[in-house]
Parts: C-alpha cells; sequence; structure tokens
C-alpha cells in the first residue's frame, strides 16, 4: 500500500506527466530526423553545457564562450561531410584556445574551470550528437529507438522496481534512491522491452545475427552504461553541491538531469549495433 501511495503521490505524477510529454518530443523529432533532430541535438547540448558551465560559474564567461562555439563547430563537422575529417583537429584547436585564455587571464581561471569546459565538449557536445548519427545511419529510423529503450525503458522500470521492491542501496553516497532491485529490474525490463521491439519490427532491419538476440545484447550493455551515466552526473552534482542542473523539466531537473542516461547510451548503441551489422 505505501509503495503505491509513493507511485500515486504529486510528484511521482508531476514526474510521469514531464515523462510523457518527452516522450512525444522524442518521437516527434526523431521520427522526422534530418535538420529537425539535428537543430534539437544542438540546442540540447548547448543548453546541457550552459547547465554544467553554470555549476561552476563558467556559462557566461570567456572559457564558457569558447565551449559553446566548439560546440556549434562540431556539429558543422558531423553535418556536412568535406568538414567531418577535421573533428580531431577541431578538438585540438579548442583546447588550444581555452588554454590561450587560461594564460592570458592568469589568475582569473583555474585549471579545473578550463578541464570542465573541456569536459563540457566531449560530454554534452560529442556524445549527445550520437543520437542525431545513429539516426542517420541507414537503419537509424528503426535502431535509434534502442537508445530511448536503453535509457528511459532503464530508468522507468527501475524507478517503479525500486519503489515497488527496492531494500538494497546500490550506491547510496551517490543517489540514496537507488536500490539494487531497481537496478535488476531496469535492466530486465530494458532487455524485454528490446525483444519486443525486435519481434514488432521482424526482418526491417538485417543483421548477421539473430535481430532479437542482437537487441537484447545492446538494451543489456545500454542499459547498464545508461545507470552510469545516471551515477556520473549525480557524483558531478554531489562534487559540486547541487541537487539539480537546472529546472527546465519539472519533475526532472534540467536537461543534463534528464539526458545523462541518454548521453551514455547514444555512443554505445552506435557502436555496438555497428559492430554487429
Amino acid at each position: 500500500m505505501d509503495a503505491l501511495k509513493r507511485l500515486l503521490s504529486k510528484s511521482t505524477m508531476i514526474r510521469l506527466a514531464s515523462g510523457l510529454i518527452l516522450i512525444l518530443l522524442a518521437l516527434v523529432t526523431v521520427i522526422i530526423g534530418g535538420d529537425v533532430l539535428y537543430v534539437t541535438t544542438i540546442l540540447l547540448s548547448l543548453i546541457g553545457a550552459g547547465e554544467l558551465y553554470k555549476s561552476i560559474d563558467m556559462h557566461n564567461k570567456l572559457p564558457g564562450i569558447v565551449g559553446y562555439v566548439s560546440i556549434i563547430v562540431y556539429y558543422l563537422c558531423i553535418r556536412f561531410k568535406e568538414l567531418s575529417p577535421w573533428i580531431l583537429e577541431l578538438m585540438i584547436l579548442s583546447l588550444m584556445m581555452l588554454f590561450i585564455v587560461f594564460v592570458f587571464s592568469y589568475p582569473k581561471y583555474k585549471i579545473s574551470d578550463i578541464t570542465i569546459v573541456l569536459l563540457g565538449l566531449l560530454y554534452t557536445g560529442v556524445m549527445m550528437s550520437y543520437v542525431y548519427k545513429v539516426r542517420m545511419t541507414p537503419d537509424g529510423r528503426l535502431t535509434v529507438w534502442l537508445i530511448y529503450l536503453c535509457s528511459w525503458g532503464c530508468d522507468t522500470c527501475a524507478y517503479i522496481f525500486g519503489v515497488m521492491f527496492g531494500k538494497h542501496k546500490m550506491a547510496p553516497v551517490l543517489s540514496p534512491k537507488k536500490t539494487v532491485e531497481g537496478a535488476v529490474g531496469g535492466v530486465f525490463g530494458s532487455c524485454l522491452i528490446g525483444f519486443l521491439y525486435a519481434l514488432y519490427i521482424g526482418d526491417r532491419v538485417r543483421m548477421s545475427l539473430d535481430l532479437r538476440l542482437v537487441f537484447v545484447l545492446v538494451c543489456l550493455f545500454g542499459s547498464l552504461l545508461s545507470m552510469v551515466g545516471d551515477l556520473t552526473a549525480s557524483a558531478i552534482k554531489r562534487e559540486k553541491n547541487i541537487k539539480d542542473f537546472g529546472y527546465i523539466i519539472p519533475g526532472h531537473g534540467g536537461i543534463l538531469d534528464r539526458f545523462d542516461s541518454i548521453i551514455f547510451t547514444a555512443p554505445i548503441i552506435w557502436i555496438l549495433v555497428e559492430l554487429m551489422h
């Protein structure tokens, strides 16, 4: 009865309502794909970077501006094939620009500030971009949903199982509410959804292995990494002594609070799907 009351509480209802709206927005942007998803992903990356930079008060200062510009240029590189060979050089130039700012404004900024700005470029820029990159692969209109099945599917199942059956803390220092039972339920739920999704799409995606096995394995590794992504965001918040990265999503917090698992899941989905084709 207590578990049912917690599931039907006002905060839970707000969280679920916001989650449904996010799912609808994801459906629209991912189904359309192309430039709509491209622009959406850029905006998510920039907002996420801003939330991370705000935690160190760099969101409106020169190092943060270098980070924003680098993210935009990176997205231009993945959008236009003639620029894509220059991505590594972009990263090097971004690091050099940050060190130029660090040196010529010393001691205004700390090396930790420069490091976190560069982290923002990789964490919220490069890793988030794999949502778009997966969608733009030949079978991307179908395989891109694995990102959400692994991240949001695992998160939702883990939350429900944790509320109903959770007893043993998984990471009490980083996230006291997360339980081992919830984690097991999240991984199992994600794998089950992946299996059912494979049955649904049938032979519309051709792979060297059985599609059901591939999707279960992808969801297994993807859901495990999605929890690592979630705990990574929690660790950053703990270190910076903040509750949420932002307040843009009611019941969830900021972009990084909601997309923390997707940031980790998207790259591994791209890697696994490419390997198993």
